[in-house]
């Protein structure tokens, strides 16, 4: 908006200038012509009682037949004469005059042909004729200057219009770009009302809109959150109680009644696993991604990588790197970077080759890479993976939460997230980056 502003601003400015200068050149033509010819005129009148009156004291043949001498080096005249007879021969000339008569009619008034502008005077009897000539190359000129004195300021006018119209501009236009940002600002986890206090009158209405909307969202998320979370918790006990008594059946039976009883204990296993997703995703959208102390997140990853493996020591599937010297510090939350490292750790044992291992790096420049055997996607299927409850060509169990989980608590984190197939230097196989910022969190 801004741009095209100054654009039309910039043309309309610089239209009117020229339609100005146009106007001017145009009108300061015609008063060149009234100014040149009244010059014209003027010296023919005055030029004729002196003649007539140097003819009557020069009545000697041997007088020469111009006024002046033609050595005379008196420069380049503006204005020539010649002064004629009644047959139209020459009786005196101006010095740059033609030695030629004129084509000007012996006739009183202004004639023009293609070089000169002319005007005739004559005496009271007739017999004496002046013209007086103008060339039409002074007056063109003439104009000529006058317009480039008109158009040159034009020129530097322009770009210093274009500067002030865009300073103009952008200091105007300066309380709708922060409005704009204010309101870019706002996300799931930032429902803070937009500043209004500082804006012009017109963009205040915007604003109490936007806060208005903010608010009623707010209300929103809350409550989907409550009831999420709610939900979730209330789940987990009557779940945990009727898997437990599932598998105490399971005991007692044999038979086909007893494979409807695993088949119970497994949906109930799953049931169990998406409440705590629902109840890890209220806990991202309430935003405990934030820090406010600094924290060795690379003590983290050893904890949630030691657990696994304690929770399941037969697979031996994780394997850790840790470069040397690599250190994982900032202003973090300990409990966020735990969740997402379960999630994407989960997905990988969960989702890779069974017979291939889950590799973990943590690299010097805060760069965390978990890699895993698996065929490799299309971008598609990239694409909706990272849907919620979006899982996939799988046959896996899930409920295809974990990698929302982890970026919606990444993004609070402001850690760069990546997913690759196929993984870095390989043809298949399927890779998670985490980027932490490079000045704080890496080592």
């Amino acid at each position: 908006m801004t741009r095209r502003l100054i654009l039309w601003l910039t043309g309309a400015a610089t239209a009117f200038w020229l339609i100005a200068a146009g106007l001017g050149v145009s009108v300061m033509h015609d008063e060149f012509g009234e100014i040149f010819d009244g010059s014209l005129q003027e010296t023919a009148e005055r030029l004729v009682p002196m003649i007539v009156t140097d003819l009557d004291r020069r009545k000697d043949p041997a007088y020469p037949p111009h006024l002046r001498d033609e050595s005379d080096d008196a420069g380049e005249e503006y204005l020539v004469y010649q002064v004629r007879d009644a047959k139209g021969d020459i009786l005196f000339r101006s010095h740059d005059a033609p030695a030629e008569p004129f084509g000007a009619p012996l006739k009183r008034g202004f004639w023009t042909d293609d070089t000169y502008r002319f005007f005739t005077a004559t005496s009271a009897d007739h017999t004496v004729f002046v013209q007086v000539a103008d060339a039409l190359a002074n007056r063109s000129e003439a104009s000529t200057e006058g317009g480039m004195a008109l158009f040159l300021p034009v020129l530097i006018l322009i770009p210093v219009s274009v500067l002030l119209i865009w300073l103009i501009v952008r200091r105007t236009l300066a309380p709708v770009d922060d409005l704009r940002r204010s309101i870019e600002e706002k996300d799931g986890g930032n429902m803070a009302p937009v500043p209004s206090g500082t804006l012009p009158r017109e963009l205040r209405p915007i604003a109490r809109s936007v806060n208005h909307l903010l608010t009623r969202l707010q209300s929103a998320f809350d409550a989907e959150r409550e009831f999420t979370a709610n939900s979730a918790h209330e789940l987990r006990t009557p779940i945990a109680g009727a898997l437990a008594q599932t598998q105490m059946l399971i005991a007692e039976l044999d038979g086909p009644k007893k494979r409807r009883a695993q088949q119970i204990e497994t949906s109930l296993v799953n049931l169990g696993h998406t409440a705590e997703k629902l109840l890890q995703l209220a806990r991202a959208e309430a935003g405990i991604g934030t820090g406010t102390t600094r924290v060795d997140l690379a003590r983290v990853l050893e904890l949630v990588v030691t657990d696994f493996e304690r929770g399941d020591p037969a697979s031996g599937r994780l394997r850790l790197h840790r470069a040397a010297g690599a250190k994982l510090e900032g202003t973090y939350s300990e409990d966020a970077f735990a969740i997402v490292l379960r999630n994407l750790i989960e997905n990988a044992l969960v989702h890779g080759r069974a017979d291939e291992p889950v590799d973990i790096r943590l690299e010097t420049n805060g760069v965390v890479r978990i890699v895993n055997g698996a065929a490799a996607l299309t971008p598609d299927e990239l694409a909706a993976i990272r849907k919620r409850f979006g899982r996939g060509n799988t046959a896996s169990p899930g409920s295809g939460l974990g990698l929302s989980i982890a970026e919606r608590l990444l993004q609070q984190m402001n850690v760069g997230f990546e997913v690759l197939s196929p993984a870095t230097d390989r043809a298949d196989g399927f890779e998670v980056v985490l980027r932490f910022g490079g000045g704080e969190a890496a080592g």
